[in-house]
Order: C-alpha cells, then structure tokens, then sequence
C-alpha cells in the first residue's frame, strides 16, 4: 500500500490502555516483551495483556509507509530483547522479518496476522492484507495473543484469557454494529482510494464500486490510466456509489480529482489513515469508524 490507511473518524469514546503514540516506546516498565509492527497491534495486545507486558509498537505516525520503513537502532534492540513479535504479514510489514533475522532472536514466538486470519486472495485477484479491519479475523487474533502470552508467562495466564474474551466481546459488538448497517444498506455501493477499509464495507453490506485499476494503481504510486478515471468519477455524476473512503495520507491529483468529484455530488466523504489516531484505542477507533460509515448512509 502506497501509505497508510485505515478509517479514521471521530469517536466519542476516549482511549482505554491503548499503545503510547511513539514508534519505539513502550507502555510499561516490566513484564512480557513484546514488538508490534504498528500500533494497531500494540494496542490489541494492550487490550489483553494489561500491565503484564512492555510493548513496543515500531510505528505509529500515521505518516509511516511501513513498505519502505527502515529499522532504527532502537527498534532493533526492542526486537532483539523481544518474547512476542506481532507482525501484520501478507507484504505489508515484511521489514519485521528483516530485522527480527538481524537481530538474532531466534527464540521470539512471532505471530502473523494474516496467516492467523486465515484470509486469502480470491480467485484470480490479490490478498486484502488489512485484515485488523475484518472483526472475525481479529477476534482469532485476540485468542492467539492470550494463548502465546501464556505459555511465556503462564503465571498470569487466567488475566490473558479473562481479558482476550472480554475484547472479543466487544469485536461481537461491533460485528453487531455492521449486521445492523448491513440490514438497512446491503448491496449500496461505495468507492475507495485503496483497499484498506474493505473488509470492514463489506461487512456491512457495501459493494466496492471502484475500477480495480483504480485502487491498485493509487496502492502501488503508479499512475492512473485515463480512462479508468473517467470510469472512477462516473460513479460520482451518476450516483452510484453513497460514500468515498478517501486516503488522506496519500493524495495526488488523481484522488483529489475523485475527492472533489464526490464533494460536487454530495457524496460523503470517509477520510482514512492507517494506524490509530491520537488519543484512540483500537475499539473506539472502530466505533467511531463505524458511526461514520453509518452517518455517511443516512
């Protein structure tokens, strides 16, 4: 992905234990070491680790490309003292394998998300690997995390376990959340910049409208063919799509004249980054992304 990417909207829920906003920092002092690709993960494993675990989350500014982020000698030291690593896997992350096999840390338990997800790229097409926007897949997730947890630190492993079903509680919740946008919006369409928030549109009932040529061209920094982006600004001038997800992160003159397309029309507009903004935990990060979505329908 050419940056980053994920729903980013307004929430009136607060953080709750969430990662500390700094690549490289951790969020306690003692307990179970563990290294995330970004904050998203760091904040998951905060969610069900508690004051048990240091976490060190290697990005977290929004503006991080995490295809050509480039390790510091800090991060390097985290890693290498690491217990648990947690990667996004899929191609989007690959510079953890990188330096996980330069810091000679052959004993950390690493756990890639996409392999845990169980997603796979359909028939013919390529890998969604943005899977922390896929709920079922994050609640796998959550119960990796507390198994691995514990079998490193097994004296505390009734917390792991207590707090991974909590956290999968309130994933149902927002699975719930989208089956209700669903019910009243299914089979409405819907455009993209990239393909980051798909998994999450979809759940609730949306079709991505946008030429594929589009989002992967935008994806991958190459340009976008003429026509495909007449085709792309069609879906604003004849109405057939009721939101943009729109990647503020990565704008060019091709997304801004999609941008300015879905503004002439009246179309609503979901901005999008990829890691947690400031002051959110993953959980009402969602929230708030799902309000969104559900505002931009009404």
């Amino acid at each position: 992905m050419a940056g980053a990417a994920a729903l980013v909207l307004v929430s009136a829920c607060g953080s709750a234990g969430g990662d500390k906003a700094a690549a490289g920092t951790s969020t306690a002092s003692a307990g179970v070491q563990v290294v995330a690709s970004t904050n998203v993960y760091g904040d998951i494993v905060k969610q069900i680790a508690g004051d048990k675990a240091e976490v060190t989350s290697i990005i977290s500014d929004p503006t991080q490309d995490p295809h050509s982020y480039e390790a510091s000698a800090q991060t390097q030291l985290s890693l290498s003292k690491a217990k648990v690593v947690i990667e996004n896997g899929g191609g989007y992350d690959d510079f953890m394998d990188k330096m996980l096999k330069s810091s000679n840390n052959t004993s950390a338990k690493v756990l890639n998300a996409v392999d845990i997800s169980g997603q796979k790229a359909p028939a013919g097409g390529d890998l969604n690997e943005h899977v922390w926007y896929d709920f079922p897949s994050m609640e796998k997730l959550a119960a990796k995390v507390a198994s691995t947890l514990s079998e490193v630190d097994s004296a505390n492993s009734s917390t792991y376990t207590a707090n991974a079903a909590a956290f999968t509680g309130k994933l149902k919740e927002l699975e719930a959340t989208e089956a209700s946008i669903k019910s009243g919006h299914a089979g409405e369409g819907a455009a993209i910049t990239e393909p980051v928030p798909v998994y999450l549109l979809t759940a609730c009932g949306l079709v991505d409208k946008t030429p594929e040529p589009f989002s992967k061209a935008i994806e991958e920094g190459t340009d976008v063919p003429a026509a495909v982006l007449q085709q792309t600004l069609a879906l604003f001038s004849g109405k057939q799509v009721k939101l943009l997800a729109y990647n503020e992160q990565t704008s060019g003159p091709e997304t801004e004249k999609v941008l300015a397309a879905a503004k002439a029309n009246n179309i609503a507009v979901v901005p999008v980054t990829e890691t947690l903004p400031a002051g959110k935990d993953y959980l009402s990060w969602m929230t708030g992304q799902l309000n969104a979505v559900r505002s931009g329908l009404s």
